[in-house]
């Protein structure tokens, strides 16, 4: 089946399948990994969410956050704050760094980012979103997109009204989450109103939620007729996770990595990371992504533990290297039962 497609402006998405903004998660090394593993089959990544207190003081943090390379393109940077005028000059300052798009949060449901009015709170103001998208809108040349849930809570569900201000208000395209704030992660994602607000929109409409398997994605796309899925969670264990989809969606086998192809991946990451951050937080960051990766491997728990006891990042490597080879599964993939993505 044809995989779908979009337009942010002249920015041609295709195929529509975008990697989710995850906190904590898709830094640009991640993102990296991702394009390396699935290739041209992710059409847009996105940042981690930034602070605009953090990135109008042009903190560290922030300017880490907001980093990318050239690989990532196109790529989106995504920030959050209440605060119009804030959320322009950050705007600004992304486009003068050269980044494809510039996203607003109103889905993230963390009670530190909603008590400042930000994230999912937006849902809450609507009249400030539409401030706030109109101000970022105005203040740049790059596409202004918006990601949301379906509304703060059952009593709310307020994403057809939330899709007209977003419409009215310049942005250029939507994501939707289809939980409540309320609902934080529990509970399975409501992709209808994803249809239904496809069917009146007049900017394109993208689906986020539950999307953990090829067959989810398509099954996403044959549904709802949504112009784009974002994957989240399905990309954490497996960041080939678009490749297989494309490959699913022309008839292919979907590829499936061996451990030594896993290794590999792993050891490359090793060297994106050293690329951004200091040596000293590179064990954690690699043991974080290692943990991930080696879920059905034989024998994971013993791995895994003595990986994690590890303090230096190419030692791990070595070890779970070492131990594949012992068990003569290194050129061998996965289980591909689904369980790993879900796991």
């Amino acid at each position: 089946m044809p995989l779908g497609h979009f337009a942010i402006d002249a920015l041609q998405i295709k195929p529509g399948l975008v990697l989710a903004p995850m906190s904590g998660v898709t830094d640009s090394p991640f993102r990296r990994l991702v394009r390396m593993a699935s290739g041209d089959a992710v059409g847009l990544l996105v940042s981690e969410f930034i602070s605009v207190e953090l990135l109008t003081h042009r903190t560290m943090q922030a300017m880490v956050r907001m980093a990318f390379h050239p690989s990532e393109r196109p790529v989106s940077i995504q920030i959050y704050g209440s605060e119009a005028h804030k959320m322009a000059e950050a705007a600004r300052i992304i486009e003068d760094a050269g980044a494809d798009v510039v996203d607003i949060n109103c889905g993230c449901p963390a009670p530190k980012i909603v008590r400042r009015g930000g994230g999912a709170g937006l849902l809450r103001d609507l009249p400030r979103l539409g401030e706030i998208i109109e101000a970022v809108a105005t203040a740049v040349s790059l596409p202004v997109t918006v990601k949301i849930r379906n509304g703060w809570c059952e009593d709310s569900l307020n994403a057809m009204e939330t899709l007209r201000i977003a419409e009215e208000s310049g942005a250029r395209a939507i994501a939707v989450h289809g939980r409540t704030r309320m609902q934080l992660y529990t509970g399975s994602a409501d992709w209808e109103v994803v249809r239904r607000m496809v069917e009146v929109a007049r900017i394109p409409v993208l689906g986020s939620g539950d999307v953990l398997t090829a067959a989810d994605a398509l099954h996403r796309f044959e549904t709802t007729g949504c112009a784009g899925v974002m994957i989240g969670r399905g990309a954490v264990t497996n960041p080939w996770i678009f490749r297989q989809i494309v490959d699913e969606a022309s008839g292919r086998v979907p590829t499936e990595p061996s451990w030594r192809e896993r290794i590999a991946a792993l050891e490359a990451y090793l060297g994106m990371l050293g690329d951004t951050y200091p040596a000293r937080v590179l064990p954690g960051r690699l043991k974080m992504m290692l943990s991930r990766l080696i879920k059905g491997i034989p024998e994971a728990p013993e791995i895994r533990l003595r990986c994690l006891r590890a303090s230096d990042p190419h030692a791990m490597l070595a070890m779970l290297g070492a131990h594949c080879a012992a068990h003569g599964v290194l050129d061998h993939a996965p289980p591909t039962d689904g369980s790993l993505a879900a796991a």
